[in-house]
């Protein structure tokens, strides 16, 4: 037996969301022996573009019953039965999520139609529900309703059935969704856990600090390490024990703070970011004519560079944008080893820096020019951003063109001064990562405001 279903949410934080609509259809694999169909009082509000997407709102639930009223019904009609949804982690979670509110165990055993179908229709271009419906012949109503999705998901599910005729590939999916498949510590320790964003730090059994993380959402993060099947993951769930964390409120601290706090501690489970997030780097070498030349190699502690890169590729591909807009010559650059005149030249896009026609000093001027365009906007400012809490608000700190660090405030007065500031500064180091995410972030403008601060003599 078969209970093929579909909710509807409040949408919001993870494991914070209420159901506001369910649709059940109980399926014998010929036809609907049972069936329940009702909206839920979520007693929670309703994010506005769940309102927007599904059509229910709070008024329509007022009258509703409310989730553990419907509880029982719910535990009868899928008893016995194998749980059949779209995207089945998500339906089967939110159930067990509001069963754990009343104390109960709740766990069936499931099928995704999302993974039958990638399997048995693979030459679809769409997964979704309402594009492999159509693609299918299926009809469809009501969608973004539990109703209308439900009855959907049933008439593809009976067409999946008939395609996996000797059902080799429905057994093989079918998976055991149990509040109990982590330990009891697990759940514990995720409890004591926010749906905030921020820094989190995990420790093995010896209290030994082995990797630091950063997420929009602390508590889903550490859910995903716990239940993933991939390498890392394994090796972070075997060594924890406890996390700790530090909210931001800010997504740029976070990054900033997790690169920044991987380098002075160094965890073990940290491989990826223990050096450089941007390893590849753009530096000035003058040669012996007097041109200064762009030369892109691995990053070493001892240059200094204009820009940092993740890979090679991306810093190729910055540095044929300057040659293109600053009218630069790719002889002058690492792009060849050509001594001859370049390609650009016989083409008439290059001023003659290669032949020697364009003087050192004319071609330096250019260079500098993109110095210039790559430097901060002020020598000294804050990136204003939104803090931990309403009413609070994040600030990065620009002094004579190097990071300081990051604080918090409330008030404006509190960073009308340099003294100020620094009293409400955590610092950190300055290093090409952070100025290569800087520059990001000013290049994106994903900030609230700047603020440019007087130049002390």
């Amino acid at each position: 037996m078969y209970a093929v279903l579909d909710i509807e949410t409040t949408g919001g934080k993870f494991d914070e969301e209420g159901i506001t609509e369910i649709a059940i259809y109980q399926f014998d694999g010929a036809k609907v022996t049972d069936q329940l169909v009702s909206l839920i009082n979520p007693e929670r509000p309703i994010q506005p573009f769940v309102e927007k997407l599904t059509g229910i709102h709070q008024k329509m639930l007022q009258n509703a019953p409310r989730f553990f009223e419907i509880a029982k019904r719910i535990i009868e009609i899928t008893e016995d039965c194998i749980l059949v949804a779209h995207n089945a982690d998500f339906d089967c979670r939110i159930l067990q999520t509001e069963f754990r509110r009343l104390g109960y165990d709740y766990h069936r055993q499931s099928l995704c139609t999302v993974n039958l179908s990638q399997l048995l229709y693979p030459e679809q271009a769409s997964f979704k529900l309402g594009k492999l419906a159509r693609a299918l012949g299926i009809p469809i109503s009501d969608r973004h309703r539990a109703q209308g999705d439900a009855l959907a998901t049933l008439k593809l599910f009976q067409l999946l059935l008939e395609k996996d005729a000797e059902k080799h590939i429905l057994k093989t999916q079918i998976r055991t969704f149990s509040k109990n498949r982590l330990p009891l510590a697990h759940h514990k320790l995720l409890d004591t856990l926010p749906t905030d964003r921020g820094v989190y730090y995990i420790y093995n059994q010896n209290q030994e600090l082995v990797y630091i993380g950063k997420s929009n959402n602390i508590k889903k993060r550490i859910l995903t390490h716990l239940t993933s099947k991939n390498q890392k993951s394994q090796k972070i769930k075997s060594q924890l024990t406890q996390v700790t964390f530090e909210k931001t409120g800010s997504e740029f601290i976070a990054l900033l703070k997790e690169q920044n706090e991987i380098k002075k501690n160094q965890p073990l489970l940290n491989h990826a970011l223990k050096y450089r997030i941007f390893p590849m780097g753009i530096r000035l070498e003058t040669d012996l004519e007097g041109y200064q030349n762009l030369i892109l190699e691995q990053v070493h502690v001892d240059q200094q560079y204009l820009l940092v890169f993740k890979n090679k590729k991306s810093a190729s591909e910055r540095l044929l944008h300057w040659i293109d807009y600053y009218d630069l010559c790719q002889n002058k650059t690492a792009l060849t080893n050509n001594k001859a005149r370049c390609m650009d030249y016989d083409l008439k896009k290059c001023s003659g820096a290669c032949t020697g026609e364009e003087h050192p000093e004319d071609y330096n001027k250019k260079i500098s020019e993109l110095k210039n365009d790559l430097t901060y906007p002020y020598p000294n400012f804050l990136i204003i951003d939104y803090g931990r809490q309403k009413g609070e608000y994040s600030f990065i700190l620009i002094d004579n063109h190097c990071f300081k660090g990051y604080g918090y405030y409330e008030l404006n007065h509190q960073i009308k001064t340099l003294d100020k500031i620094n009293s409400r500064l955590i610092a950190m180091d300055d290093n090409p990562d952070c100025r290569a995410l800087i520059r990001s972030l000013l290049e994106k403008k994903k900030y609230h405001k700047l603020i440019q601060l007087p130049t002390v003599a």
